[in-house]
């Protein structure tokens, strides 16, 4: 089993190469979409948030209001780290869960928004992080996030440096271009991957 790490910056593309990996036969390990299944209403987790942060967090249904929760945790790193307490163990392990799921010769592919962040990097055989200029970045949050360009700042602010992200890189996707150039990308590096999976399998 190959355990690769895949982070970007809000509004890098990301997601869309998640997509693109699993669409080759990648096992693909969304840190997002299960830090949403952990906090879900009747979960343990939603329950921590709750005495931590207030009844104000939640809809009038009883679920979790993300933009009420965000507009406290953005502004405030010591909230932010309050959240993170609570979530990431969680997050960590149903994470392992999936991961123990996949095949042996399986690409497993954790889609993690703060693996940089949260020095996550060594826990992966490899570290892709799919890059994108700050302008880009912000064209799109706006374009196609309906962000104000502060809110996007704000967002791009609260996440690790572009600089630190490289930093922990084995493999950088270039998504300053078009889908085409990113498909093309994707591609190429599916080979790498999975040509590493099959020889670390044999070995």
């Amino acid at each position: 089993m190959l355990k690769v790490g895949l982070t970007g910056g809000i509004g890098a593309g990301k997601s869309e190469v998640s997509r693109l990996l699993a669409a080759h036969g990648a096992v693909i390990v969304d840190a997002d979409r299960i830090a949403r299944e952990v906090v879900e209403p009747g979960t343990p987790g939603l329950a921590a948030v709750v005495a931590e942060f207030g009844p104000g967090v939640l809809t009038a249904e009883g679920a979790l209001d993300r933009p009420a929760l965000g507009a406290v945790v953005f502004a405030d790193a010591a909230r932010l780290a309050a959240l993170n307490a609570i979530v990431h163990p969680l997050v960590a392990a149903r994470s392992a869960e999936l991961e123990a799921a996949a095949p042996p010769d399986a690409v497993v592919v954790h889609d993690v928004p703060l693996l940089a962040e949260n020095g996550l990097a060594p826990r992966y055989h490899l570290v892709v992080v799919v890059d994108a200029g700050d302008d880009t970045r912000l064209d799109r949050l706006v374009r196609l996030r309906g962000m104000t360009p502060d809110e996007a700042r704000a967002r791009m602010a609260a996440q690790a440096t572009r600089e630190a992200r490289l930093a922990v890189a084995d493999i950088v996707i270039d998504n300053d271009g078009s889908l085409e150039a990113l498909r093309t990308q994707v591609d190429e590096v599916w080979d790498r991957l999975a040509q590493r999976a099959a020889r670390d399998g044999d070995g």
